[in-house]
């Protein structure tokens, strides 16, 4: 498998031995989905109480003012058990403090089956393609006369890893970039995604095999692997994988042309100083498309994340097709960010419970088995349902992909012009929920490239000297030994932050000297093999006593940066799992 540079070990064995391995070390916490053995006539009802942002003690008050019992704390879903008399639940359903209430109790697999007729599951990708016109732009061609797949494109998914799992294990499909992950240091765990959440984003982006297309099927995926199997990831991590990228978009005719990051932390600070949103915009400044997701905090919020905040890059929200054909009846997902006016996310795309590929083992799989899309003939299932603004802008990544085939001497402005400007307005929707509109393939590829001096953005430019403590916006790994978390001007190496030296290096493309980051050795300095098809950088070992071969988890960070808002068959109905969601 060219995406899995281990030698001496098959991905099956090797998926099972990681896969167990991560399920080992993970909390158990409790799914939703359809509940068995539950009796209305029991005094008490087992449930889990979901409380509001802030609002845990409220929310414990009102259990016990409704007669019930709090019970174990289930901080990673912003819950935690109690025991409430069955009477009472509708009343504290509605209670200070309380987001939502949902029976505790054993599930079972559910969800849409993967059908003969899944084009016409709620959900599918295909589906999907045919919602925004991507069916229609993938039958027409280039000037060479070849169809609009993408193909020549290469788009950096800066993720948790890419499994090689069937639709992307094609030779030369997947191609690894450096590990910068907290997992690098372990045969058993580089590059391969423990999380679930990057297989997912590149099956949409370019997933190719049997029963399953991607947005951009023969575009080549360059994947940068920062999280580990419970998304912790620090942003540091990020900057230098963004940085990375940048400085090695032309390696070898490598032709990087989008990044896709379906990430965002809570920043405190203004674009233009926010280290994060700068590595971003240097992206975009060298020509690459920078595409974001906009955040899945709600339709309540007035600010998008980080950096989806900057007005440069690509900030897409979600959208839903409420399960029919039709266009004309989308509405924006209850989940994605609102921005102010601003700055608003510049269009929305499919995000609502889409299907994509499963990673079999990785933490998402394992903890929410209610996501996966059962097979008829009780096969072991290939796709996975999940909503956020992840899916949003890994399908906006694709259809830039197709834009850059057909046109590649467009500029980021350009392509970012093009599909704002043929958009579809969502009628009776705030601006600042949608902003230009749903994402339109088939106008986008029909319509006329501006002059680049009209479509060039004027906005004020970043300078990036500000605090890698404010860019985290609260969101820290920690080790978990002794329960340090990283905080301060310091990164994953504990390296004393500078961002006025960083920011000039990372403008320049000197950041990266070989494998070196921020005075620190983080990587080997060459490429192993000989070909692009397959090579990845070398996982030399970190160096420095911060480091000293400990593992991070994210204790703090409780997956809320990675923009995803539900794993779950149940998806439809609106729930969400955790109240502090990804992004």
């Amino acid at each position: 498998m060219t995406n899995t540079p281990i030698r001496g070990v098959s991905w099956g064995e090797r998926g099972r031995r990681a896969g167990a391995a991560v399920v080992a070390g993970l909390v158990a916490v409790p799914l939703f989905g359809s509940v068995a053995g539950a009796s209305p006539a029991e005094a008490d009802a087992s449930v889990i109480v979901r409380h509001r942002a802030g609002a845990e003690a409220l929310a414990e008050r009102s259990v016990e003012l409704a007669g019930g019992e709090v019970g174990r704390d289930l901080g990673l879903i912003s819950s935690f058990t109690a025991e409430v008399p069955t009477g009472s639940l509708a009343r504290l359903a509605t209670a200070p403090g309380v987001a939502e209430v949902t029976p505790d109790g054993s599930v079972h697999l559910q969800g849409s089956r993967w059908r003969p007729d899944r084009d016409r599951d709620r959900g599918s990708l295909a589906r999907m393609l045919r919602n925004a016109d991507v069916d229609w732009v993938q039958k027409r061609r280039d000037a060479d006369g070849d169809q609009l797949t993408g193909e020549g494109v290469t788009v950096a998914l800066i993720d948790s890893g890419v499994a090689p799992v069937d639709g992307l294990d094609e030779p030369g499909q997947v191609v690894n970039g450096p590990d910068l992950s907290f997992e690098s240091q372990s045969d058993e765990t580089r590059y391969l995604d423990t999380f679930g959440h990057g297989t997912h984003m590149a099956g949409i982006i370019a997933g190719d095999g049997e029963g399953f297309t991607g947005v951009a099927p023969d575009a080549r995926l360059l994947s940068v692997k920062v999280a580990t199997a419970d998304g912790a990831t620090d942003v540091s991590q990020v900057i230098a994988a963004l940085d990375w990228v940048v400085q090695h978009r032309n390696d070898e005719g490598m032709k990087v042309r989008v990044v896709n990051l379906s990430f965002g932390t809570e920043s405190t600070q203004s674009y233009l100083l926010d280290p994060l949103a700068h590595a971003a915009e240097v992206a975009w400044r060298k020509g690459i498309v920078v595409v974001v997701s906009a955040g899945n905090n709600g339709n309540q919020t007035d600010r998008l994340t980080n950096p989806a905040m900057d007005p440069f890059v690509l900030a897409v929200g979600a959208s839903d097709d409420l399960g029919t054909e039709r266009r004309d009846d989308d509405v924006v997902t209850d989940f994605s960010n609102r921005g102010s006016f601003d700055r608003t996310p510049d269009l929305v795309a499919p995000g609502r419970s889409i299907q994509s590929l499963r990673v079999p083992g990785s933490y998402i799989d394992e903890s929410y088995p209610t996501g996966r899309v059962a097979t008829t003939d009780g096969s072991e299932p290939r796709f996975f349902r999940g909503s956020g603004t992840s899916q949003s802008a890994a399908f906006v990544s694709g259809v830039a992909a197709l834009l850059l085939q057909q046109r590649p001497e467009l500029t980021p402005d350009q392509v970012k012009d093009i599909l704002t400007a043929t958009a579809d307005n969502i009628r009776g929707t705030d601006r600042r929920l949608q902003g230009a509109g749903l994402v339109d393939a088939r106008q986008a590829v029909r319509a006329p490239a501006p002059h680049p001096f009209w479509a060039a953005q004027r906005f004020p430019v970043s300078f990036g000297i500000g605090s890698l403590e404010a860019a985290r916006g609260g969101s820290h790994v920690a080790d978990p030994e002794t329960g340090t978390e990283l905080v301060g001007e310091l990164d994953i190496q504990g390296q004393v932050w500078d961002g006025r030296s960083w920011s000039q290096a990372a403008w320049e493309g000197r950041s990266w000297s070989g494998g070196t980051w921020n005075g620190r050795s983080w990587s080997g300095d060459d490429w192993s093999g000989s070909s692009w098809s397959g090579r990845s950088w070398s996982g030399r070992s970190w160096s420095g006593d911060s480091w000293a071969g400990r593992s991070w988890s994210g204790r703090s960070w409780s997956g809320r940066s990675w923009s995803d808002l539900l794993w779950s068959g149940r998806s439809w109905s609106g729930r969400s799992w955790s109240d502090s969601v990804w992004g």
